[in-house]
């Protein structure tokens, strides 16, 4: 039994094509239909279409990554329900298709943040990177968010203010365009970059959270998951929601996919083994507190998907993206668990290299951020020599009992 080795392909606009991605011994990809807007019902023959074009060059697509839950679902307003049943048949149709694992997540209004989508690391490949003061200056003075400074103590304050005072507009611009738009509008982001005034769009959406609490968020995606979860039964859809990028509060809003009790909260409010997680070691990782092999022997069951790669965090609250053998992720050990998992359920648990360093000729391709073609490949390799490792010592274990 092996993990299942796939890659993130976003479509025909997808600098890395599906040709490329054959060749890099993933065996499928996961994908989504990202030209329709959220909240719309996916129609059997556009994803027939997409699965039919990534099988016609011998990969696979079991998983779909993301199916988007409107923020009106989020906010639990009144359209939720209507919502909620397109959520359902576009769900019916996946399985209709075949494909019977759904990511999704339940962040509101940021999938996920970074300040920097170039930090150079010595070795001259380019990382992504998750500054502490740069996102504090972004809130309080760039997009001065309404009551951003209260969210901060007063040396982070000071600092934020110090780091905004350095900065050109340019700079300030750069930063504020990088992180509402340029991560996010890949992945059904919420603000069109086109618009002038796109970062009073953003404050109007992040508004909408004012009186949403971490509790609040929780019943909400309590509501979803009871009406979803019976479906996902009926039809024999997995469901794996991905923890939050980064695990703690930004902007002023709640984060409910952290951490181990998180966890353990999604499992008890719907108990159904088809209600489980995307196991996404570099979002976790990102705060120290989260001991991410524990976590796999408590949730094992429910992992139907996972993310591997390796975060560095530093003293200062920053983090990067470092490469999938260093930093502060074992995945030996994160590979060795998710084995004992597969041996003890009998399921192959689909896994891809989650971001990756731009190197050698991806600096002549312009791939979204953190997906670059030959950095996503040598985390693929990497993985894949571990997994080969894993294996061996558990049977030569198993061989002299």
């Amino acid at each position: 039994m092996e993990l299942v080795k796939t890659l993130r392909w976003f479509g025909d606009d997808d600098a890395v094509t599906l040709n490329d991605i054959r060749q890099t011994s993933a065996t499928g990809v996961v994908t989504a239909l990202h030209h329709i807007p959220n909240g719309e019902v996916w129609p059997v023959d556009e994803i027939m279409e997409i699965k039919n074009k990534v099988e016609s060059h011998g990969l696979t697509w079991n998983v779909v990554e993301s199916l988007p839950v409107h923020e009106d679902i989020k906010q639990g307003t009144k359209s939720r329900d209507r919502l909620i049943d397109n959520y359902i048949e576009s769900m019916q149709n996946l399985a209709k298709c075949g494909i019977k694992t759904i990511i999704y997540n339940f962040m509101p209004v940021l999938d996920w943040a970074r300040t920097d989508l170039h930090y150079t690391l010595p070795d001259g490949t380019e990382a992504m990177y998750f500054s502490a003061m740069d996102f504090a200056a972004f809130d309080i003075f760039i997009l001065r968010r309404p009551g951003a400074e209260n969210d901060y103590a007063d040396e982070e304050y000071k600092a934020a203010k110090q780091r905004f005072g350095k900065m050109s507009e340019e700079e300030a611009e750069e930063l504020a365009y990088n992180i509402i738009v340029v991560t996010q509008g890949f992945i059904d982001g919420l603000v069109d970059g086109n618009s002038s005034n796109y970062k009073d769009v953003f404050l109007s959406f992040l508004a909408r959270y004012d009186n949403i609490d971490k509790q609040k968020l929780r019943e909400n995606l309590a509501y979803f998951l009871k009406k979803v979860i019976p479906v996902a039964e009926d039809i024999g859809i997995n469901m794996a929601i991905h923890p939050d990028d980064p695990p703690f509060d930004l902007l002023g809003l709640p984060r409910i996919m952290s951490t181990a009790e998180d966890f353990r909260w999604l499992a008890e409010t719907v108990p159904s083994i088809n209600n489980g997680i995307t196991l996404c070691t570099g979002s976790l990782s990102a705060l120290a507190d989260n001991n991410i092999p524990e976590m796999i022997k408590e949730f094992g069951d429910r992992i139907h998907f996972a993310h591997l790669r390796s975060t560095k965090r530093l003293d200062n609250g920053d983090f990067y993206e470092a490469g999938h053998l260093e930093g502060d992720v074992n995945l030996v050990e994160v590979v060795h668990e998710l084995h004992r998992t597969m041996n003890r359920t009998g399921i192959s648990i689909p896994i891809r290299p989650d971001h990756g360093h731009k190197m050698l000729d991806d600096f002549h391709r312009e791939s979204n951020p953190g997906y670059p073609l030959i950095g996503r490949l040598k985390g693929l390799a990497e993985i894949s020599g571990i997994e080969k490792a894993v294996k061996y010592f558990m049977n030569l274990d198993r061989t002299n009992i």
